[in-house]
């Protein structure tokens, strides 16, 4: 169980680069710029920045303070994030994982980019569209539909703020797309899919690559499809607030 100390919302600045959110945080008692990644089952400290920092050990049980708010007794690991941080204008100390906001309210806006945590039950008024929540793995979920000229594909997708592309599909799902690694996660290459709806609003012509199978979910949604939206990651009450940006 997480709680809030104090008990109050909290609000923060953010940067939104490169289709990934970075946030003033600290973790484990590092501060830092941290990508705040609701995709992330687990928050994970950058490798070279805990060393920099006195920390040796793989995995670790410590403190995540965000926004003034801060969930105590979280497990999180020690591991290398290049491949997720080289790109970044803003370097990154590590990723802030939906394990440490899961007690929150947490509201995402992307221009300008701002982030607000809450206690259950303190958040704000929000009007939006509401989604049942669900976990997959560790991860938020929440019903989405991506198609073609010929299929469309509808289902869970992971919903990650802290991923820089806009979709990925598994790939066991993917009809007729070309069998090259360019497209997953480490490779360069992106595809496109001619529709993604997702909130009430349906988005044309949108850059996609491939996952790996994993757990039930179809896909998942990033930063860059999830921008043209208000958010609210409403966790104690199992709810996705969803409203688009006019």
């Amino acid at each position: 169980m997480l709680a809030a100390a104090p008990a109050q919302a909290g609000e923060v600045a953010c940067r939104f680069e490169r289709g990934v959110i970075t946030v003033p945080a600290e973790v484990a008692g590092i501060a830092g710029d941290y990508i705040l990644d609701t995709g992330a089952a687990q928050t994970t400290l950058h490798e070279t920045n805990a060393q920099a920092n006195g920390v040796a050990e793989t995995a670790l049980t410590g403190e995540v303070r965000l926004a003034g708010l801060a969930a105590p007794g979280v497990a999180m690991k020690v591991a290398d994030l290049d491949i997720r941080t080289w790109n970044l204008p803003t370097p990154a100390a590590g990723v802030i994982g939906a394990d440490a906001l899961k007690g929150f309210v947490v509201d995402v806006d992307y221009a300008p980019c701002r982030v607000r945590v809450s206690p259950a039950g303190k958040a704000p008024r929000f009007s939006g569209r509401r989604y049942n929540l669900g976990w997959d793995l560790g991860r938020p979920t929440a019903r989405a539909a991506v198609s073609d000229d010929a299929h469309r594909i509808s289902g869970r997708f992971v919903i990650a703020t802290g991923a820089n592309v806009p979709v990925r599909l598994a790939d066991d799902l993917a009809q007729g797309s070309a069998e090259t690694k360019e497209l997953y996660p480490e490779g360069a290459w992106l595809a496109r899919l001619p529709e993604v709806d997702f909130g009430g609003a349906r988005g044309r012509d949108v850059a996609a690559g491939l996952m790996k199978p994993e757990g039930e979910v179809v896909g998942l949604l990033g930063g860059q499809v999830l921008a043209h939206f208000h958010l609210r990651f409403d966790f104690p009450a199992g709810r996705l607030l969803v409203d688009p940006v006019r």
